[in-house]
């Protein structure tokens, strides 16, 4: 999750978290809800882990925390939208490709990205490492940015809900979390990669055809 959670334990993030204070533990949880989508070896879930564990056990407001995440998220997601709308933007992108093969090529790309894009948007908080991208390549791709924003609000609210859910629901089994969360995340790399081989595998294929 984020960078994961050997370089920077839950322990370490919910000690660290209750020793700063309720206040600055809010702007701590915003923060790293957006660091994670501009630095993503950052392990913001781990913190936002810590959120859920301190809703119950440090009498926080779970509505409140929830919120907090929610808008760093969406913060965060917004920042890579612009950079991929403004920095990489397909003009400047199809502008640099040297030949029109190449130019077709990028276009094609970004193309079938407008189009089937909203559904790795809506993915993109279940897809540690990389969600951020998603936010670039939609920014490339020229999606209008109310969707983003849209498509971004429900895939955080739906992933800060259950991850908070079961920091609130496993308690002070710390242990236990890091344990589950270690194997979703392991589960996840090994089903992307999976994805990547098999696109490999039929672009390969057809390529061999043609």
């Amino acid at each position: 999750m984020g960078g994961g959670m050997d370089s920077f334990s839950l322990q370490e993030a919910v000690r660290t978290i209750t020793e700063i204070g309720q206040l600055p533990a809010l702007g701590v949880l915003a923060g790293s809800s957006v660091l994670e989508y501009v630095f993503p070896p950052f392990p913001g879930d781990t913190v936002t882990l810590a959120g859920g564990v301190l809703a119950r056990a440090g009498g926080w407001s779970f509505g409140l925390v929830f919120l907090v995440l929610t808008a760093g998220s969406m913060a965060g997601a917004s920042l890579d939208y612009w950079f991929g709308a403004k920095a990489l933007a397909r003009e400047k992108v199809v502008g640099r490709a040297k030949t029109e093969r190449s130019k077709g090529a990028v276009n094609r790309v970004l193309d079938g990205y407008k189009r089937f894009g909203p559904a790795f948007l809506v993915l993109n908080r279940f897809m540690p490492g990389i969600r951020g991208l998603f936010f670039v390549a939609a920014g490339m791709a020229g999606i209008p940015f109310r969707k983003v924003v849209f498509y971004s609000t429900v895939s955080a609210a739906a992933w800060n809900g259950l991850i908070l859910f079961a920091g609130y629901a496993v308690g002070d089994n710390l242990a236990l979390l890091e344990s589950l969360f270690k194997t979703y995340m392991g589960v996840v790399w090994t089903l992307m990669g999976a994805g990547v081989v098999a696109w490999v595998v039929v672009r390969l294929r057809a390529a061999s055809r043609r």
